[in-house]
């Protein structure tokens, strides 16, 4: 039989064989191109296939580790979960449900979203599964309102839902808020710390994270929009003064370093046409952080 060239597949990093099977991946990548609250900008819907369409051309070799991660720990890349007709809530619910059976498998859940909203499923599965945790958030939305534009299931409310679930919340990179969230910021100066972006640019918030999660679970949640348009300017309500790359991974690698991090997800992605940077940097983040997730879980 002759021998043909193929294109890599459309599994996040383009894996094949053995490492992105489910049975022989500790990493499991759920895409959830859901887009229902939005506020601005749209298009986060077709986030997660830009992701992992770009992280095909990522490269494996992570100079920090010195070799190809992604085939030690091995990455299995889900169907898309479908959106959910029967509104917020229920897509929430299912997110819940589908999330929940493979933290129950014992894998290291990646979520690509899709607006914000999915992080509230991924919260609920987490505390089914792993009880108590601190939300780490990196952000330029406080996403603090109690509900908006009618739902308490918005975009703009899932930080509020995951705090509904006793969940402390860190916060960092937020530059924009409205009084409503202020409020409530003030009210919880025990369970909800916010780095707002000219604190992280001051430095010496890694300290302060470090106490503060230090021996606990951790569901780190990344919007885009958290970086300085500069970097990824492909997102619904971009925010200007926001986070470096080197602040963020600086971030992650505290979290990573001091606790154990059960689930990861990177949010609000709105590729624009022509313009494929944005989407190429969100996958190599992607990668980068669930390298310094694995590398701690295997030390």
């Amino acid at each position: 039989m002759s021998h043909y060239e193929y294109a890599t597949p459309e599994n996040f990093l383009g894996l094949e064989g053995e490492c992105a099977t489910y049975d022989g991946a500790q990493v499991v990548v759920l895409p959830i191109p859901y887009e229902a609250t939005v506020s601005f900008g749209q298009g986060a819907r077709s986030g997660p296939r830009a992701i992992i369409h770009a992280s095909r051309q990522v490269e494996l070799y992570d100079r920090e580790f010195d070799c190809e991660m992604a085939y030690d720990y091995g990455v299995h890349t889900l169907p898309a979960l479908a959106p959910h007709a029967a509104g917020p809530e229920a897509m929430v619910d299912a997110i819940r449900a589908c999330a929940r059976e493979h933290l129950a498998a014992g894998k290291m859940l990646v979520g690509l979203g899709g607006e914000h909203s999915i992080s509230s499923g991924f919260a609920r599965a987490i505390h089914d599964i792993h009880g108590d945790f601190v939300l780490v958030q990196i952000d330029a939305h406080s996403d603090l309102r109690d509900s908006y534009d009618g739902s308490p299931y918005s975009h703009a409310s899932v930080a509020r839902r995951i705090a509904d679930l006793g969940a402390p919340i860190l916060q960092f990179g937020i530059r924009s808020i409205c009084l409503e969230e202020m409020d409530y910021i003030r009210a919880t100066p025990d369970t909800t710390r916010v780095w707002f972006n000219e604190e992280v640019h001051a430095g010496g918030h890694l300290a302060e994270l470090s106490a503060r999660i230090t021996g606990k679970k951790v569901f780190l949640t990344i919007d885009v929009d958290g970086f300085d348009p500069s970097i990824i300017p492909a997102t619904g309500t971009p925010e200007p003064h926001g986070l470096t790359w080197v602040q963020v991974l600086d971030i992650v690698k505290t979290v990573c370093r001091n606790s154990t991090v059960v689930a990861f997800d990177c949010v609000e992605l709105a590729p624009i046409p022509g313009m494929h940077a944005s989407e190429f940097i969100t996958a190599k983040l992607v990668y980068k952080v669930i390298n310094h997730i694995m590398h701690q879980r295997t030390a």
